[in-house]
């Protein structure tokens, strides 16, 4: 199973980071795939939080080098699509977490609800009622992902 975690790369809060890092920790430790941004902020986070309790991390880059991608990716993906990438992230994944705000979560989060992937939201911005699923934590986060996927 593969899992999305977006969130803000740049001014991600120490609040929102923890979050990710222990939304990673958890998706590692049920089997997932934990896919990202790539990135620092929310991304590094994930990534860090899967890839210290054993899990797989995918991180799919903006740009067409791997300069940047964050330490904690066992597979990082140039793709040159700049936010285009966040497509390919959210139809990668049988559903993805958001945590915090930010314009390119915005996306990922619109994309997601599209495309019928469910999306589970932590903090950030408020959607319509169609939009995110939103959770009070962690936990129940990762459970309904992994349940819906």
């Amino acid at each position: 199973m593969y899992a999305g975690i977006v969130g803000p790369g740049e001014g991600a809060t120490d609040a929102e980071c923890a979050i990710a890092y222990e939304a990673g920790r958890l998706l590692a430790r049920a089997g997932a795939v934990v896919v990202t941004g790539g990135l620092g902020g929310v991304m590094a986070a994930a990534s860090q939080g899967a890839f210290e309790h054993g899990g797989m991390t995918v991180g799919l880059l903006p740009g067409s080098r791997r300069e940047g991608a964050n330490p904690y990716l066992k597979v990082s993906i140039p793709t040159g699509l700049g936010e285009m990438r966040n497509a390919l992230l959210v139809r990668s994944c049988g559903g993805v977490i958001a945590v915090g705000g930010s314009w390119g979560t915005a996306s990922e989060i619109a994309l997601a609800c599209r495309t019928g992937v469910p999306v589970f939201a932590i903090g950030g911005w408020e959607f319509p009622a169609e939009g995110p699923i939103r959770m009070d934590s962690v936990e129940s986060a990762v459970r309904r992902l992994l349940a819906a996927a």
